[in-house]
């Protein structure tokens, strides 16, 4: 590892030490979240409902695909971050060699599984009669990129654990910058509509993936795609898979989550479902900022749980107190302004009222998500497989069940406060865990 990175993960200030890891990600986290927000917008601007419903109703199968990536990225960011923190370095080239392969592989088995089954799969995704083709087309085109959506992700992950952060967001921001430009030429120029928006996403992380793999061949200093140190062991396996496994069934039930909820706010019309894509997507920036707050000192987390557990301790508590600032000042900006956030998407004055409405609710739970995301990560980060498992299923063994007494009880409202009463959930058992390993993470906390 070079100086400069080796003097993040040991010496720097907690508060330039955070800087450096958590920045980096948020901004590229932000950036992935603008190019979301903008393809709902370049979609809006053609004023049909029916594709932004699309749009919102294909999130799930985003969701999955990108935690495979996660999968394996995570799974082999955290154990590399270990490994280079436990002075292990020769071993970080299989890890990474693995990844890379590894995620591909996953790719390529996700789009022979999914094509045969597309009009299954839209239909399982909610689709109205209205809707069914643009949620065709939108998720042929993802089936047929998984493969380079999964590398993204993955390769993204595992350029940061060494410690690259700044590296690692460059790479975001050129995905980000990439769609944008594609977005207003399938829009404007060519009129591919859905497809183009689509195939916009694919392309973009395949132009990052290219970035990523130059950087791995000819810049880092452990990280190798060679194949010639492809191995498959037990302790790659068993390290890899004891973290990626939680984060591939947390995102899977995020997905089956927001399935579920689009399955029952189609009862109140394809304005509902379309009001929850835009307040999602833009839930999803400073959801994202706090994500990438969390996400990104994994590597200093789990880097100082081998190595000064005490410097761990302080990492921890300047976290949560950014967590806190970040949710209160994104809460306030929203409450002043949510009317004129959803109008820059559309001009229909019932999409505006339910989307505004959407959107103040699930502000409300913004902190605790943020530092159940936290949790997840010190579990993530510190090996901790069982928690990290529980973390990823409790908010959605929580909602399934309120979401349907909610429903029952007060309908479309009971539907979109049944998410804060999961978020809250999920925030109690994370912090009852965290307490109950202490003496694990001792002297962390």
């Amino acid at each position: 590892m070079d100086a400069e990175h080796l003097h993040y993960f040991e010496k720097a200030s907690i508060p330039k030490a955070v800087a450096h890891f958590a920045v980096p990600m948020m901004l590229g986290t932000s950036m992935s979240v603008i190019y979301s927000i903008l393809n709902a917008y370049f979609l809006g601007t053609l004023h049909h409902t029916a594709m932004l419903t699309a749009l919102a109703l294909t999130l799930p199968l985003f969701a999955i695909i990108m935690a495979l990536g996660n999968l394996i990225g995570m799974g082999s960011g955290t154990f590399i971050s270990r490994l280079l923190g436990g002075g292990k370095e020769a071993d970080v080239k299989h890890v990474s060699s693995f990844a890379f392969y590894t995620s591909l592989v996953l790719g390529m088995i996700t789009m022979a599984i999914g094509l045969p089954f597309i009009d299954a799969i839209v239909h399982s995704l909610g689709a109205t009669p209205e809707s069914f083709g643009y949620t065709k087309e939108y998720v042929t085109i993802m089936l047929i990129g998984s493969p380079f959506v999964v590398l993204f992700f993955t390769l993204e992950n595992i350029v940061r654990s060494e410690g690259a952060a700044i590296t690692s967001m460059i790479g975001m921001i050129l995905s980000v910058v990439v769609n944008i430009i594609l977005d207003a030429l399938v829009i404007f120029v060519l009129h591919w509509d859905v497809i183009g928006v689509a195939s916009a996403t694919v392309i973009s992380n395949l132009a990052a993936s290219l970035f990523y793999v130059f950087h791995i061949g000819y810049k880092s200093q452990f990280l190798t795609i060679s194949i010639k140190y492809f191995k498959v062991t037990r302790d790659i396996l068993g390290n890899v898979f004891k973290i990626g496994t939680p984060v591939l069934i947390m995102s899977i039930f995020l997905g089956a989550m927001s399935l579920i909820l689009n399955r029952y706010l189609v009862e109140y019309g394809d304005q509902a479902v379309a009001a929850y894509g835009i307040s999602s997507r833009l839930l999803q920036f400073p959801e994202f900022i706090l994500m990438g707050l969390c996400e990104g000192v994994v590597p200093l987390i789990a880097f100082t749980f081998t190595a000064n557990k005490s410097r761990m301790k302080h990492t921890i508590g300047f976290t949560i107190k950014s967590i806190l600032i970040l949710a209160v000042i994104f809460g306030i900006i929203v409450y002043l302004v949510s009317d004129h956030l959803i109008g820059l998407f559309t001009n229909d004055p019932l999409l505006i009222e339910m989307g505004s409405y959407i959107l103040r609710v699930i502000f409300l739970s913004l902190f605790i998500s943020g530092m159940t995301t936290l949790f997840t990560g010190i579990f993530q980060a510190t090996a901790q497989g069982t928690a990290a498992f529980i973390m990823s299923v409790i908010q959605g063994l929580t909602l399934i069940p309120v979401l349907y007494i909610a429903n029952q009880m007060n309908g479309f409202h009971g539907v979109v406060w049944s998410l804060v009463i999961a978020d809250a959930a999920a925030f109690l058992v994370g912090a009852v865990m965290l307490y109950l390993l202490r003496n694990k993470l001792q002297p962390a906390l």
